[in-house]
């Protein structure tokens, strides 16, 4: 199949890419090709949905949350299981940020180039623990995963609002308070790569969920709907979860969370 020469076209295609190396690829010479002016933006493309989508490989296994498996920090086992998690979560986030990227026309330009740049790092921190997972003698699909994140972008294909509230601001929103209790878990047990790759996943997402809320309330503004009430309208609409502390307020505030909203979320 020949490569689109459109961005959200282009990255369509990288979307329905099933095998990761491949994906990762197509991504950053989208990435390139865009910052070299190389691929117009039609934000008013309309995109065939015919294709599958989102694009994985046969493996790993997607099986309910709960049957993950345990991810005990004590074996060189445990600690790949939880590397692999990782790396299954942001290989599910570069698909993520793609679909924003390719869904939703009529957006301004700085959007796509915004859900672009969330791409590129998705990306590039899956590499990352790919190759870390392959030091400890696994590779990604190795173990089961979950796919509970990409059910989300399924609810809200139809509405970029929810989208944006209920995807970066909320689900992406969780890993800026997971990551810290576990890199210090890793750091305990020994492994400084994996603890040093979280500090760099860490201080992306969190301009990752800035972009969501950016885009959040930019929609609202537009729309002339309060933020605070709208989201928790979306919240029981498309059943999103009840997120639950504790939290990492400093992250949050650095992403673009109002004092209204942290007042909502006490730190533990």
């Amino acid at each position: 199949m020949s490569m689109p020469a459109e961005l959200r076209a282009r990255a369509l295609h990288c979307l329905t890419e099933t095998e990761p190396a491949a994906k990762i690829a197509a991504v950053e010479a989208m990435a390139r090709a865009y910052a070299a002016n190389q691929l117009p933006l039609d934000p008013a493309a309309v995109l065939s949905t015919a294709l599958p989508v989102p694009g994985r490989p046969a493996r790993p296994e997607l099986v309910p949350p709960r049957l993950v498996g345990r991810r005990s920090m004590v074996t060189l086992e445990g600690r790949a299981m939880l590397i692999h998690a990782l790396a299954h979560i942001e290989f599910n986030a570069v698909n993520l940020a793609l679909d924003a990227l390719w869904r939703f026309p009529g957006m301004p330009p700085d959007y796509y180039a915004d859900w672009l740049r969330v791409a590129r790092e998705e990306a590039y921190h899956y590499s990352l623990l790919a190759a870390h997972l392959a030091t400890q003698g696994h590779a990604y699909g190795d173990f089961p995963g979950h796919g509970s994140l990409w059910e989300m972008v399924e609810k809200t294909r139809g509405d970029v609002t929810a989208r944006m509230a209920l995807v970066p601001r909320t689900l992406e929103a969780r890993g800026l308070d997971a990551i810290p209790p576990l890199r210090a878990k890793l750091a305990q047990a020994g492994d400084q790569a994996a603890a040093a790759i979280l500090d760099i996943i860490l201080r992306d997402e969190v301009g990752h969920v800035a972009i969501g809320n950016r885009w959040y309330g930019w929609l609202c503004a537009r729309q002339g709907l309060d933020p605070a009430s709208t989201y928790d309208e979306l919240v029981v609409r498309y059943a999103a979860p009840v997120i639950k502390g504790p939290f990492n307020i400093d992250a949050r505030r650095l992403a673009g969370f109002s004092e209204a909203e942290l007042r909502r979320y006490p730190p533990a």
